[in-house]
């Protein structure tokens, strides 16, 4: 599978491009993921396992999990580009794709509509706090749209302190979501709302 389109934004003066995760950019994931797989052996499986799946899974396991999605044509998220260097990370596929959020309390259903999930970020310590996740969010708006997405759903953390530790913002800030258009759907905790972006249907 080739790339599909991209998209090539300046984020505080460096010019950052993305593209779908495909065997061809494996390389590029492995290699800003690192030896701890982003963080602690996850791999970005979190929500695609059970957790005793996941558990028994941490570290290589979950990086061969990772590694049959894409070998398998399917896409799991988006990667940022700078300088042809992979330096961030969107994981996003339909909801169904993510079976641990249907097992959540807080982030369980609120209808059937099919809908499309973000569930967590990764960016490259030396492109944090740089804009860097907003347009990455704004790529991926345009990629769900293009895969005929109505409704897009995410699980950001609304922090009630100013100040938070990078590594309790994989799931994202619910601020980078509001800017975006995102609105809140639901809120059964009080830091973690549903937050749902709804694409007009042109043809309705």
């Amino acid at each position: 599978m080739g790339d599909k389109k991209m998209n090539s934004k300046i984020v505080r003066g460096d010019k950052a491009e993305f593209f779908p995760l495909n065997e061809a950019r494996w390389q590029d994931f492995l290699s800003l993921f690192g030896k701890s797989g982003a963080c602690g052996g996850c791999w970005c499986m979190w929500y695609r396992l059970k957790r005793s799946e996941f558990e028994q899974n941490k570290g290589d396991g979950n990086k061969k999990l990772m590694a049959l999605i894409v070998q398998s044509g399917e896409i799991p998220g988006i990667l940022a580009y700078v300088d042809g260097k992979a330096v961030g990370w969107c994981s996003v596929a339909p909801r169904t794709q993510f079976p641990a959020l249907e097992r959540s309390r807080i982030l369980k259903r609120i209808d059937n509509k099919p809908v499309w999930s973000i569930v967590c970020f990764y960016i490259d310590k030396a492109y944090r706090r740089k804009g860097l996740t907003g347009e990455l969010l704004n790529y991926v708006i345009e990629y769900c749209k293009e895969q005929g997405a109505e409704i897009i759903e995410a699980y950001p953390t609304d922090p009630r302190k100013k100040e938070m530790p990078d590594v309790f913002a994989w799931t994202g800030f619910a601020s980078t979501f509001f800017r975006a258009g995102f609105k809140e759907a639901a809120r059964r905790s009080e830091t973690r709302p549903l937050l749902r972006y709804v694409i007009k249907n042109e043809h309705s």
